[in-house]
């Protein structure tokens, strides 16, 4: 069993991306032998109301089950206790919430209101540390990345809120594991996309000090290639067990299954 936690569906606004479609993007999961991945509407993040792509998301999961929905919410929007609750209430592994691309305080009173939340309804909160390479974003991307110490007061609001941190950096995860207490960084999980494999063996070191069971499988696909997270196991001497962790295991117990 593979488990994706990190795959987009939907147009990006910025530059063409191919694969975009659900069978697209089942495609692509076959040719890596994956058999789950838990999905987010990528147009939504940039819209007004994220939200609004929630429905179509839900619908796509409903129909292909391999396909688990991660629904947005904004904070800063009046109705975002019933997206919540609509999420638990479908089973979603995960909600979803990008502050930095809303234009809100990412460890603001509104964040903290919707972690409380989802600690409090046993769904894990995911957040991105950004998209794309800085290098490579439109003029009109403008969102800031989020930043490592927002991750620390979030997970400090609630002792029961689980985390998701997508699209983080070598960097960025030692910053926020070595600046949590173990406790903290226990609710911690942080996917592999954008964490350098061989030859800077990156993720290699923080599977030595920050420890397997913090990592998830995690592609990005489509903004990212699936074939770089698949790779980058391929090349390190890991163990059985902490591969079979990475791929699936960590992500059911960050789901709570």
């Amino acid at each position: 069993m593979r488990v994706d936690v990190n795959a987009f569906l939907g147009a990006y606004p910025f530059r063409r991306v191919p694969g975009t479609s659900p069978g697209a993007l089942l495609a692509a999961m076959d040719r890596v032998r994956i058999d789950e991945a838990w999905v987010t509407h990528l147009p939504g993040i940039f819209w007004r109301d994220p939200t609004e792509g929630n429905a179509w998301l839900l619908g796509v999961a409903k129909d292909m089950p391999r396909l688990r929905p991660v629904p947005a919410v904004h904070p800063g929007l009046a109705d975002w206790p019933d997206v919540v609750r609509a999420a638990a209430d479908a089973r979603a592994p995960a909600v979803r919430a990008d502050p930095t691309f809303y234009g809100i305080d990412p460890a603001g009173p509104a964040m903290r209101a919707l972690a409380t939340a989802c600690a409090e309804a046993d769904l894990p909160l995911a957040l991105a540390v950004r998209l794309e390479d800085g290098r490579q974003r439109h003029p009109h991307d403008a969102a800031p990345e989020l930043p490592a110490a927002a991750v620390r007061a979030l997970v400090r609001s609630h002792a029961r809120l689980r985390l998701l941190v997508t699209h983080a950096d070598r960097p960025f995860v030692e910053e926020v594991h070595f600046g949590s207490t173990p406790a903290e960084a226990a609710r911690i999980w942080w996917d592999i996309c954008w964490i350098w494999g061989p030859p800077e063996d990156h993720l290699e070191t923080l599977f030595g000090t920050v420890g397997a069971g913090r990592f998830v499988l995690g592609t990005g696909q489509p903004l990212r290639i699936p074939e770089n997270a698949d790779a980058k196991l391929d090349l390190l001497d890991l163990s059985t067990d902490d591969r079979a962790a990475v791929e699936s295991g960590n992500a059911r117990a960050l789901a709570g299954r």
